[in-house]
């Protein structure tokens, strides 16, 4: 049995703390921009099945049990011991927390309190710069402080995680933008913004990735349909490869995640280039039972120690342990068979698939 002892979940947010009905459980589920077909519920997918699959048995029922008698014992035990079991069962040992997300989730020290777990925190950058617009009163300042922001942030964050890709995609040059064009864009952005409102200026968002690049942190590169936090809805990893080619030999790592279902161009540029690695998590929580072609797909062309797992989860306890779940059984799957089939010894596959599960992580974003 190929099972890895332990799990560094190296892209995820926190958990809901408030209490959720049938409808605002649904919503969390799976990314949608409305709700389901009349008649049918966002249960009927992938993600829905093995929700029900994995954590019916963590909270005392019966596997594939009715959503709604899920939903009940769910209430009935309360949030937050809900959320305790369902995280401690995950076989999580430590989470990268990407904190930028709006709404009533827990932060990284919180999620490691309840999960009983490690947890680190991962910066966004367009929130970084969000902020520092809401205090800067001038263009000089901002530009100041944002420099300041991030450069302080690479002092305890672990990695930085951008939207940039999916907000603009190819409207982003590779290049760093020359100062004039900087301060262009960061005057235009300021005189036309509300407190609040997102960075969605390619110019700076640009500028805001040299400046992460530079502090040498790991940063995550969200790609795909669905990222969460997005309004955009697709980047396709082909059109980052300008970006990558521009930041090799930089000493910076570019993790590319969400990439499903360009999860194969993601894993041919973790082939191509020393510097990227690929997130292989939020693809087969998205596929359910058919997570093990998705993560043979991504063997196929990405080397073994530039393969990361992650959850990709959001809001829900749930969404951790199936993550998990599917990772474990996809990897049993996929490395047992070529072991039975003679391709692989036992020994080599258990090394790869620790390589996957945490060593890749922890070298990557220099954890203990």
């Amino acid at each position: 049995m190929i099972d890895p002892p332990s799990l560094v979940d190296q892209y995820c947010h926190g958990v809901l703390r408030t209490e959720l009905g049938l409808g605002t459980f649904e919503a969390q589920l799976v990314p949608s921009d409305g709700p389901p077909a009349p008649g049918t519920t966002l249960f009927d997918t992938q993600t829905g099945f093995a929700v029900r699959r994995w954590c019916p048995p963590l909270l005392g029922l019966e596997p594939h049990c009715p959503p709604a008698h899920y939903l009940a014992r769910r209430r009935e035990l309360g949030v937050v011991e809900t959320g305790r079991r369902l995280l401690r069962a995950s076989g999580i040992t430590t989470y990268l927390v990407d904190t930028g997300l709006p709404g009533d989730l827990t932060g990284a020290a919180e999620l490691a309190t309840v999960a009983a777990a490690g947890a680190h925190e991962i910066v966004r950058l367009e929130q970084v710069a969000e902020q520092v617009a809401d205090t800067s009163g001038t263009v000089e300042s901002f530009l100041a402080n944002l420099a300041e922001s991030v450069h302080a942030a690479a002092a305890h964050a672990v990695a930085f995680t951008s939207v940039a890709g999916v907000r603009h995609g190819p409207a982003l040059a590779p290049q760093p933008p020359g100062p004039g064009e900087v301060r262009g864009a960061a005057a235009r952005w300021l005189a036309g913004r509300r407190v609040g409102d997102e960075l969605g200026d390619p110019v700076l968002l640009r500028h805001l990735l040299w400046i992460a690049v530079a502090s040498g942190r790991p940063l995550q590169l969200h790609t795909g349909p669905g990222a969460p936090g997005t309004r955009a809805g697709a980047a396709d990893p082909v059109l980052l490869g300008g970006f990558v080619r521009a930041t090799a030999g930089l000493g910076t790592d570019l993790v590319l995640l969400h990439g499903y279902p360009g999860h194969r161009h993601a894993a041919h540029l973790a082939g191509a280039y020393p510097h990227v690695y690929v997130d292989a998590g939020a693809a087969l929580a998205r596929t359910g039972a058919g997570a093990a072609t998705v993560l043979a797909e991504i063997l196929e062309l990405a080397p073994f120690g530039k393969i990361l797992f992650s959850s990709g989860a959001q809001g829900l306890p749930e969404l951790h342990v199936v993550g998990a779940r599917l990772f474990r059984e996809a990897l049993a799957r996929v490395l047992g068979g070529w072991v039975a089939e003679g391709a692989w010894a036992p020994g080599d596959a258990q090394r790869v698939a620790a390589m996957i599960a945490s060593e890749n992580a922890c070298r990557v974003y220099g954890l203990e």
